[in-house]
């Protein structure tokens, strides 16, 4: 597998190739997860034998490029943004016509999986209400607090066929009023998809926290996505 550093239409990439691509893993990243990529894709690499590539691009604004609409912040002055719609955009009509030049995608149906972690989580999840052109979401330990969500998620219809969820078992145990929610919010969120037509879906607990080995967990949730 070749690793390449990009930039695609101003947004720095880093690209995990492989030839006969049946996959293209897509993945929203900060610095955290940019520095354990490779052991992220090294786990994938050992337990799965599909053919896959994986394409990670830099998030600048992790509150304002990854959320639907404004609420918030948790701590300190200030809202979450809407950014959300402008990155779909950019994968939709900006990466995925890029990656031509990179993998051979000639006579080919190659499949499309987002993924990330966190507000990346919820912003994938977001993502397969919003298109149909992704096979699967891997949405790990989602930031399903987030205000509004559930009645969003009620009043629509899920585009993906495949939608991974996860959280951490202890994710839930906080004093902070609005991140305690995550636990039912994510509940509720399965339980939805789960009386959705067609759908393939699964609810995952990790041990730990939301910072517990974020690479595995989002891993994992790719791996279920591409080989379900």
């Amino acid at each position: 597998m070749k690793k390449n550093k990009i930039t695609i239409f101003g947004k720095k990439c880093i690209l995990y190739l492989n030839e006969n691509t049946e996959y293209i893993l897509i993945q929203p990243v900060d610095e955290n997860d940019i520095s354990v990529l490779d052991n992220e894709v090294k786990h994938i690499e050992e337990n799965t034998d599909r053919n896959f590539s994986l394409v990670a691009f830099k998030i600048e604004d992790w509150n304002s490029e990854l959320t639907p609409w404004e609420m918030p912040l948790l701590r300190g002055k200030g809202n979450f943004g809407d950014g959300a719609a402008g990155t779909l955009e950019f994968i939709k009509n900006d990466l995925i016509p890029s990656l031509s030049e990179y993998i051979n995608v000639e006579n080919k149906e190659i499949k499309y999986i987002l993924g990330g972690y966190s507000l990346a989580g919820l912003f994938s999840l977001w993502s397969g209400y919003q298109t149909d052109i992704f096979e699967g979401i891997a949405a790990v330990s989602p930031s399903v607090w987030y205000k509004g969500w559930i009645e969003y998620v009620e009043a629509e219809k899920p585009l993906s066929e495949k939608i991974y969820l996860s959280l951490g078992d202890t994710e839930e145990k906080t004093k902070h009023q609005i991140l305690s929610k995550i636990g039912d919010n994510i509940r509720k969120q399965h339980e939805i998809l789960e009386n959705s037509r067609n759908m393939k879906t699964v609810l995952e607990w990790n041990e730990g926290n939301h910072f517990q080995n974020p690479d595995i967990r989002t891993a994992k949730g790719f791996l279920w996505v591409m080989n379900k």
